[in-house]
């Protein structure tokens, strides 16, 4: 909108000239620049990058080449031949690099890439590190110039403070890469009190934080999580950057459709930054796209590249992906591959978890969760076993105790809507029960029970793992017949009902699961010519059957 504002300054100007004062309200011919309106409305290329090695606090080790990752990456990103970006801002002085600074750049940049189709990249090198905040909860920052080792929370650049800044970037593509680590060693270092604690962590190191990344963006980091990003002499740069600019020359370009995109070149940086660390660095990312790979770092696309196919979904880390019987790359990351018919397979050590043959056309992008979801059944017929209960003693005691029930449940996941489901169930219980009379006495009857249920759950999806849980409606019957020498007869009640629902599927194999289900509904019933609002549950247990 900046760039419009001296076109229409121009445009007011010309309707407050000597012809619009003689013919008001009469239209007045306008000529704007072709040239000036494509510039305005053409998506810029915005890159800001940050290199620090040199630090305040004498207990942060200096780096040698952070300042030069910047630069060089800065180089390439502005290189007419490679990047063609518009704007390259490199922040590594010494006033440039403090936390205030830093947040004042990106915070900048927020009011420069305003446009939805602009691409953003931003860069950091610099020592990574961990501490705990006031809440006592283990936290990743990036060590700026004037973060003090004694007091990292509050002089530190917080991740969660970055990633909330960068998520509010108004363009749709843009790339975060962070050329630090938070192992202890490398680019980090860590307080020996928190050193000593992670050590006595029996997996060896801590969990991976799970991070959500936002709409169309990318997340690239130098090495996993616990692992240490390397500075090498013999290359003057860090590792993974290195080999990241030199992607940018065209040799990461998988496809060959003539562009270099950020996964590509993230692809290429992370398995060459493996080989020459020989498996002691495995550089990772967090990326969530939205139909073609919106990230362009350098070159154009000058023809239909190749089929490619990928994942970067932490599902997946570790399988290798196999093409008509070749092994083409480890997992997360993608391949190109020649088009026409194909043998897709995911494997792990001798684990097959897809083999799929698909048709791959020129230009076409297929993420592996595709034949995931495609593979494996999204619909359940499960066959159950359990109790119903009115959850009231005075329900339990004026119409029914606790009884056995069978229950058959239909799941189908995704519909209506993705992570939703439509779960149908039909419970069925019959036998005798007796009630108790005051002041004593029993009197036995028999009774039947049907449910219909229908509802509309959430799905949370881990490997086998599935829960489930919402909203429910359910119509009840029950009938109760009494055959004693005072009364003999039968009473009928109907009622439909809204409630809960929830449950657990474990998956066994590729058809069988186990299931847990269970439902809270609120009823209302007239027992004795007296009307009450009554709730009741059940529970139920048994195999299910994906197909």
């Amino acid at each position: 909108m900046k760039r419009l504002v001296p076109i229409l300054l121009a445009a007011l100007a010309a309707c407050a000239g000597p012809q619009a004062a003689l013919d008001k309200g009469g239209l007045v011919p306008l000529r704007l620049d072709e040239a000036t309106l494509t510039e305005a409305y053409t998506p810029r290329r915005l890159a800001l990058l940050v290199g620090i090695s040199e630090f305040d606090d004498p207990q942060w080790h200096n780096l040698r080449y952070s300042s030069k990752d910047a630069h060089d990456l800065g180089e390439a990103l502005r290189d007419p031949r490679r990047g063609r970006f518009d704007q390259v801002r490199v922040l590594s002085k010494p006033e440039e690099t403090t936390r205030a600074s830093i947040l004042a750049a990106v915070r900048r940049l927020r009011q420069e890439a305003n446009r939805p189709d602009d691409v953003v990249v931003v860069y950091f090198s610099a020592h990574g590190t961990l501490a705990r905040d006031n809440q006592g909860e283990l936290r990743r920052y990036l060590v700026t110039r004037d973060a003090s080792y004694r007091n990292i929370p509050q002089t530190a650049l917080s991740m969660d403070v970055l990633k909330a800044e960068f998520d509010q970037l108004p363009s749709r593509r843009r790339l975060l890469v962070l050329a630090t680590c938070h192992s202890g060693s490398g680019k980090s270092l860590l307080p020996k009190e928190l050193e000593a604690e992670l050590a006595g962590i029996k997996s060896g190191f801590y969990a991976r934080p799970m991070e959500e990344s936002s709409r169309a963006s990318m997340v690239f980091a130098a090495c996993d999580w616990g692992e240490t990003a390397r500075e090498d002499e013999g290359l003057r740069n860090d590792i993974y950057t290195h080999f990241l600019i030199e992607g940018l020359t065209g040799g990461a370009d998988r496809n060959a459709d003539g562009a270099v995109t950020a996964s590509e070149a993230h692809d290429y940086a992370r398995r060459r930054t493996f080989a020459f660390t020989e498996g002691r660095q495995r550089p990772s990312a967090e990326i969530l796209e939205v139909g073609a790979d919106p990230v362009v770092l350098s070159g154009s696309i000058a023809r239909t590249g190749r089929p490619e196919l990928f994942s970067y979904n932490p599902r997946l880390d570790g399988f290798t992906l196999k093409v008509d019987g070749e092994a083409r790359t480890d997992l997360p990351g993608g391949t190109a591959v020649v088009p026409g018919r194909r043998t897709v397979e995911l494997t792990k050590g001798d684990e097959l978890l897809v083999r799929r043959e698909v048709d791959l056309r020129e230009g076409e992008r297929l993420p592996l969760e595709r034949l995931l979801a495609e593979t494996f059944p999204h619909r359940s017929l499960a066959l159950l076993g359990g109790m119903f209960s009115f959850v009231d003693g005075r329900s339990r005691r004026d119409l029914l105790p606790a009884a056995p029930e069978a229950m058959v449940s239909l799941r189908l996941e995704d519909r209506p809507l993705d992570n939703f489901g439509l779960l149908a169930d039909v419970a069925f219980s019959r036998g005798r029960r007796r009630l108790l009379l005051e002041p004593g006495g029993e009197v036995p009857f028999g009774y039947t029970t049907f449910t219909l249920g229908l509802a509309v759950p959430y799905l949370w999806r881990w490997e086998r793992l599935t829960l489930f849980a919402g909203p429910r409606v359910a119509a009840l019957y029950l009938s109760r017949s009494f055959e004693v020498e005072s009364f003999a007869g039968g009473q009928h009640y109907f009622t439909v009902s809204p409630g809960l629902v929830g449950g657990v599927a474990w998956r066994l194999g590729e058809r069988l699961e186990l299931m847990l289900q269970t439902q809270l509904m609120l009823t209302y019933v007239v027992v004795d010519g007296q009307g009450q609002a009554v709730g009741f549950t059940s529970g139920h247990a048994g195999v299910g059957y994906r197909f």
